[in-house]
């Protein structure tokens, strides 16, 4: 204990304290709240897809610099892999088959490498972002015009008799939603996410200190296609009937995206509370004001874009700062 106080600081023990008794209460929760009646177990169900794919923009945006406006293709792209692995009988058991789960992330992880030794070689900013923006968009052609290989327009079924609660689903989003978020914590804390961040900084500097910015580059967006990925899969064994529509929805690109600059870009604990935050107003806002939520989802990327640019994680590493400046300002205008 005493070493783990060393290591840590008061701060950091209070830190881990806070996590563990977060995770303790979200792992036992279906035990005292029946999530099958309730819709917090879909809201939390959801956040937890959500917060994965954040967690991976998060590590090729956030900490590489490289804005990806595929990440949606990756997901259905996850979906189907997975949904096609099942229907041909490659798996154990199919449902939440770990090994259908991992190629399911595996897939879009090899188109995201062969993209991005194409894009991330020759492309960057704003000439990048379009570029991966078309390569989803074709992606989702490719799958509507697919035939009797993707199920075209209508999409493919699975068997639903497999469902009988939504405990499972809960507790396996949550597991991969807290290891997405452990892997990135445990990266960017290595020599791989000092890479990153050299890259994200100033790419041409990284490269004369001798970073090999294409690969550490490519390694990231392949990262963040495994996890978007892997969300994919859990979506889809949630549907049952993947259609283009559902998991090649731009709604999987932006949404994210907000999770990530609301709660702080460049940051762990940020894609946590953004996801939260975006979940509730998506999931409640369907049912108190209908289709006219994605209202106020626009509102809140312009007060976001406008005025918190670093995200709630932002102003809470500014508040220190402006509370000193603060307490030095009525010093100054105090009289003695």
């Amino acid at each position: 204990m005493k070493a783990l106080y060393r290591r840590l600081g008061h701060k950091g023990l209070i830190s881990l304290g806070i996590i563990v008794a977060a995770l303790a209460a979200l792992g036992t929760l279906p035990f005292w709240l029946d999530v099958d009646a309730s819709y917090t177990g879909y809201y939390l169900f959801i956040t937890c897809v959500y917060l994965t794919v954040a967690q991976g923009w998060n590590l090729i945006a956030g900490y590489t610099g490289q804005i990806s406006l595929g990440t949606h293709a990756f997901f259905g792209l996850g979906a189907y892999t997975m949904a096609g692995l099942w229907l041909n009988g490659i798996g154990l058991y199919f449902f939440f088959d770990v090994t259908l789960m991992v190629v399911a992330g595996i897939a879009p992880a090899i188109v995201a490498s062969i993209i991005g030794l194409l894009l991330l070689s020759r492309l960057k900013g704003d000439y990048l972002s379009f570029g991966t923006l078309g390569l989803a968009q074709i992606v989702y052609v490719l799958f509507v015009k697919g035939g009797k290989i993707t199920g075209g327009a209508n999409g493919i079924y699975l068997d639903a008799s497999y469902f009988s609660s939504m405990r499972v689903y809960y507790w396996v989003a949550l597991l991969v939603a807290v290891l997405a978020t452990l892997a990135v914590w445990l990266l960017t804390r290595s020599s791989f996410g000092l890479a990153l961040k050299a890259i994200r900084e100033d790419d041409i500097s990284a490269a004369s200190h001798g970073v090999n910015v294409l690969k550490y580059k490519v390694l990231a967006f392949a990262m963040s296609a495994f996890l978007a990925g892997l969300a994919g899969s859990i979506y889809g064994y949630y549907l049952f009937h993947l259609e283009p529509a559902s998991v090649f929805n731009m709604n999987w690109l932006f949404y994210p995206i907000l999770m990530v600059v609301l709660g702080g870009t460049g940051t762990i604990i940020g894609p946590v509370i953004g996801s939260l935050i975006c979940s509730a107003l998506f999931a409640y806002g369907d049912i108190y004001f209908g289709g006219y939520h994605p209202i106020f989802s626009g509102f809140l990327i312009i007060l976001v874009m406008r005025f918190m640019p670093g995200g709630i994680m932002g102003l809470v590493s500014k508040a220190p700062a402006l509370w000193r400046k603060k307490e030095g300002a009525v010093a100054t205008t105090t009289p003695e």
